[in-house]
């Protein structure tokens, strides 16, 4: 699994809307939220996904980009972020490329909860690990504020 104080890997893929993303791209621009969830519809990480929504103007004023993995298809993954309004990125990951990418394959091959905070520099500035969805926004929050995105 990746740690803090390492490079967060590069990839690139295409969102839930069709789009190309590639990580790279952010750096030097904005900070990047990058979180891992286990699967679109599930009690979990529904509220995971909404309190990623209501914190989205804090994370943007603080010039932080979130963006949403799991291992579900592009339908899917479409349906997850239109239904909860999510004015961040969904990137399905059915292949579980990115989620091997990052060491955080679990039970099924789904994405174990995993954060990720990536600082301007390309790598990884925090890590949180938790079954619970409220410590991955609380937490990359208090870093964020409290860091300059390196």
């Amino acid at each position: 699994m990746v740690e803090a104080g390492e490079p967060a890997p590069d990839f690139e893929t295409r969102d839930s809307e069709g789009n190309l993303f590639r990580l790279s791209s952010y750096r030097g621009e904005k900070v990047v939220v990058l979180y891992f969830f286990p699967k679109c519809f599930t009690p979990g990480c529904d509220l995971e996904a909404r309190g990623f929504r209501e914190q989205f103007p804090t994370f943007e004023g603080s010039h932080a980009q979130v963006v949403g993995v799991s291992a579900d298809d592009a339908e899917t993954a479409r349906s997850f972020r239109q239904h909860f309004q999510l004015p961040f990125p969904v990137l399905p990951d059915p292949e579980r490329r990115v989620i091997e990418l990052y060491g955080v394959k679990g039970l099924l091959g789904l994405a174990k909860r995993t954060t990720f905070l990536i600082g301007l520099d390309g790598k990884v500035v925090e890590k949180v690990s938790s079954m619970r969805p409220a410590p991955h926004i609380e937490q990359t929050l208090r870093r964020l504020k409290g860091s300059d995105g390196r």
